[in-house]
């Protein structure tokens, strides 16, 4: 039997019974449009992910303060307290590849402007932070190295802070009011965004870090330095650097544990990664299940029909089709079924992607990657739990099949 001919046979069987191929096919096109979607799903949350790292800046190194144990009692990371201006100075002159150092203190605060007021978060940065950041100035311009040094009661702000203070009128050059200290605008930044934590980094308020600790909170330590490296593959040798030297400075012995945190960008970046990797991995799980039923629902389907046409194979054997043009034309209605299933379900997966983004916000990507995976797979399936089903029809004894009734 030619090949030709066996596909056309296979085809004409399957359109004999469109009810029942349709069925067949659904199981396939639910579990390829679920795994699309949910790997859609995954991988838009990673590059959201990604996204919000990026936000932080350009080879950034976070030190925060570490846990403190009083009496067995700790304190929770930033309770230590050990973190000082002074091992900020120390980081930038003494680490090789320490391009800039921000000290920072952080506090809330209830902000007068007019008649205006706004509860959000007031930041105590050095001159080097917007650098840090990768953060541009959407009008006015930062404070200098002299403003740090006089503990100047000058300030820049988030654009969602000064929409706040200020929704119409241009805020540079006015004066606001942070916990009865007056501050002079200096400028207002451009839309940063959401953090990786989920919080509106435009909604804040940045003032000199001695400002911060003479004028508003009264603070003598810092819980966090922001330092940059000067490039990406130098992080690690400055991470190690700066942990070196602080537990130098802070006087820890060997075998004890540090009073402060290190971490750097990348490795913020892979944890929520991590996370995210493990949620998409969880969904594909579940959804290539469903993928697995309907292959399942195929090989029924196939033992079904050779048993209906036992009668027709018969036939065809006795008129000279050897066992694997059975075999071929059986494994082809399997593969057939999986296939069209698998590009239907395409279609539905990067639609039902696009529906989560609209009815949900949710983020999704859909990557040629997952498309080009899922419809082998579902071609695979086909072949997998069509084959015993063809092996059995190719099998059968001609005469047996014959008397079949």
């Amino acid at each position: 039997m030619r090949y030709f001919t066996i596909f056309r046979v296979a085809f004409r069987a399957l359109r004999r019974n469109k009810m029942r191929t349709v069925l067949t096919m659904l199981g396939i096109i639910i579990g390829v449009g679920a795994v699309i979607a949910m790997v859609a799903l995954g991988r838009g949350a990673q590059a959201q992910v990604e996204a919000s790292i990026a936000t932080l800046g350009q080879n950034v190194i976070l030190i925060n303060a570490g846990n403190v144990n009083r009496g067995g009692v700790f304190s929770g990371f930033g309770g230590a307290g050990t973190l000082t201006v002074e091992d900020a100075f120390a980081i930038e002159k003494e680490v090789p590849g320490v391009v800039a150092v921000s000290p920072e203190v952080r506090s809330s605060s209830q902000v007068m402007a007019g008649n205006n007021n706004w509860s959000t978060s007031v930041m105590g940065e050095g001159v080097d932070y917007l650098n840090i950041r990768q953060w541009d100035l959407d009008e006015g311009e930062m404070f200098t190295d002299a403003d740090v040094r006089a503990a100047a009661k000058v300030c820049i702000m988030g654009r969602s802070t000064a929409s706040r203070l200020f929704p119409d009128e241009d805020p540079v050059g006015k004066t606001i009011r942070i916990r009865n200290v007056p501050a002079r605008v200096l400028g207002v930044l451009k839309v940063k965004g959401f953090s990786v934590q989920g919080t509106d980094q435009d909604d804040t308020i940045i003032v000199p870090y001695t400002t911060s600790m003479k004028r508003l909170s009264g603070a003598t330590m810092l819980r966090t330095i922001n330092a940059q490296a000067a490039s990406a593959d130098q992080l690690t040798d400055v991470q190690n650097g700066i942990t070196d030297l602080l537990r130098q400075r802070h006087r820890i012995q060997a075998g004890r544990d540090d009073d402060f945190m290190v971490r750097n960008q990348q490795e913020i970046a892979d944890a929520r990664n991590a996370a995210t990797a493990t949620m998409t991995a969880l969904l594909a799980g579940v959804a290539i299940i469903s993928l697995i039923v309907g292959g399942i629902g195929i090989m029924n389907i196939m033992l079904v029909s050779v048993t209906e046409r036992t009668r027709e194979i018969g036939i065809r054997m006795a008129v000279g089709a050897r066992g694997r043009d059975i075999l071929l034309q059986f494994l082809i209605e399997a593969v057939a079924l999986s296939s069209t299933g698998g590009l239907l379900g395409i279609l539905s997966g990067i639609g039902g992607a696009k529906l989560l983004t609209i009815i949900k916000q949710w983020p999704t990507l859909v990557s040629h990657g997952s498309i080009l995976v899922a419809f082998l797979f579902s071609a695979a399936v086909g072949i997998f739990f069509g084959f015993y089903p063809a092996r059995k029809a190719s099998q059968l004894d001609p005469i047996d099949a014959l008397r079949y009734e």
